[in-house]
């Protein structure tokens, strides 16, 4: 079995590469590419991987390379991480909204927009050569926004599947609260990426007991701590929202928290520059515990979890994926990206049923998803005509003389990366 990670420098990789060695009975991978276009980064992660994999006994192969060609020919899945523009880019997305007196973060709202005009391009040319050199090849997609590009991704044909660690995150800690094993939990998880809502956490499976409510009369202090939102507002719903939602549930009050501290990406930029040191130590042969603190908590078994899945392996019968709505939320075109429990195999993901979803949260999903709608289309088509009609539909946006500033300042720090511009 062939995998290949696009975005292999990454500082992320040597937690997905712990996964793979961990999980290998799950997973049996005999050969693992790394590709990335930074070859000093690929080297020092390259190392690292090599490393992780001799200590843990693996008997894979893992092999670097800048050549996207070589990379993913032959190859049954490959894992898209990328960050076109780097964190630089990153610093922008989440400093010149807030000019505007709008949220500055890399997957939504203005800054998610930037983020997504840069990458979706990247990605399709990307998914083209998957698609030339392994027809049957899936396309497993981390790079966000995740469900713009898993959308786009699926728009032109790709199999393609996109993976977030938000609700594995969840399982993980409602798993630890309850003192049970993560595979005993099971979420009814709904909404599109970074914009969810866990309605009821079961015991054993899709039809097991909802213990959502022992979990916030016990718990809901820890998890509204862990989330930075009140308790009230899980306890007046019976819902726990994931932490993405503190940008519009208190959308004021994180812009005047964001423009008194320094950026995230200035914070992950100093701690890359000190993993990669790291990894540059020939004695290191683990993932060292700083990565803990770059973000993407469990996300290696997620992944493992997916490819073991889709390739005929050993994965769990349901995972939160990002698919086709399918109907599977009457209120959205059939079309949509959501992201929800799947039923997933060799053939793909297919959504379970879900309850009917209060108007609360279905009339912001909705919302978000005419956002995507746009979003996609300026992606594909550019014009700052679409750019702007996408921030005027964004609820983080919303309003005319924002939608111009920021459309002005997205442009102007995107010029680069933007064809059109």
């Amino acid at each position: 079995m062939k995998l290949a990670v696009v975005g292999g420098g990454s500082t992320y990789t040597p937690e997905l590469i712990d996964g793979f060695a961990r999980l290998r009975d799950t997973l049996p991978i005999t050969e693992l590419v790394l590709v990335d276009p930074a070859a000093d980064r690929l080297d020092l992660v390259g190392g690292l991987a090599r490393r992780i994999f001799a200590k843990q006994d693996h008997d894979g192969t893992i092999t670097t390379t800048t050549d996207l060609d070589a990379a993913v020919e032959g190859a049954d899945a490959v894992l898209l991480q990328l960050r076109v523009g780097g964190q630089a880019a990153r610093n922008q997305d989440e400093t010149w909204p807030l000019e505007c007196g709008c949220v500055g973060q890399e997957t939504t709202g203005a800054g998610g927009l930037a983020k997504a005009l840069r990458t979706v391009p990247v990605v399709l040319d990307i998914a083209e050569r998957v698609r030339r050199a392994n027809p049957d090849a899936w396309i497993i997609d981390f790079t966000n926004p995740v469900g713009i590009v898993t959308r786009a991704l699926l728009n032109a044909g790709h199999k393609a599947v996109g993976l977030c660690n938000v609700a594995i995150g969840f399982q993980r800690k409602f798993a630890k609260l309850l003192d049970v094993a993560p595979a005993e939990i099971h979420l009814d998880h709904i909404g599109l990426n970074h914009l969810t809502w866990e309605t009821g956490v079961r015991l054993g499976g899709p039809d097991g007991e909802d213990v959502l409510p022992r979990l916030l009369a016990e718990h809901g202090d820890t998890i509204a701590g862990d989330l930075h939102l009140p308790r009230l507002v899980m306890d007046r719903f019976g819902v726990v929202p994931s932490y993405y939602l503190r940008y519009y549930y208190a959308h004021d009050e994180v812009v005047e928290e964001l423009r008194t501290k320094p950026s995230r990406a200035a914070e992950v930029a100093a701690m890359e520059k000190e993993l990669l040191e790291m990894y540059g130590d020939p004695a290191l042969d683990e993932k060292p515990a700083l990565l803990g603190k770059r973000g993407g908590a469990f996300y290696s078994e997620a992944a493992v979890d997916l490819a073991a899945s889709l390739l005929g392996g050993a994965g769990s019968p349901y995972q939160v994926v990002n698919t086709r709505n399918g109907g599977t939320l009457p209120f959205l075109p059939d079309d949509a990206v959501i992201e929800t429990q799947a039923a997933v195999g060799p053939g793909g993901p297919v959504p379970l049923p879900v309850a009917p979803v209060d108007p609360l949260y279905a009339g912001l999903i909705a919302n978000v998803t005419a956002y995507e709608d746009l979003a996609l289309d300026a992606a594909l088509r550019g014009g700052r005509e679409r750019v702007f009609k996408a921030l005027l539909a964004h609820p983080l946006v919303g309003q005319y003389a924002y939608a111009e500033q920021l459309t002005d300042r997205l442009v102007a720090h995107n010029r680069e990366h933007l064809a059109w511009a």
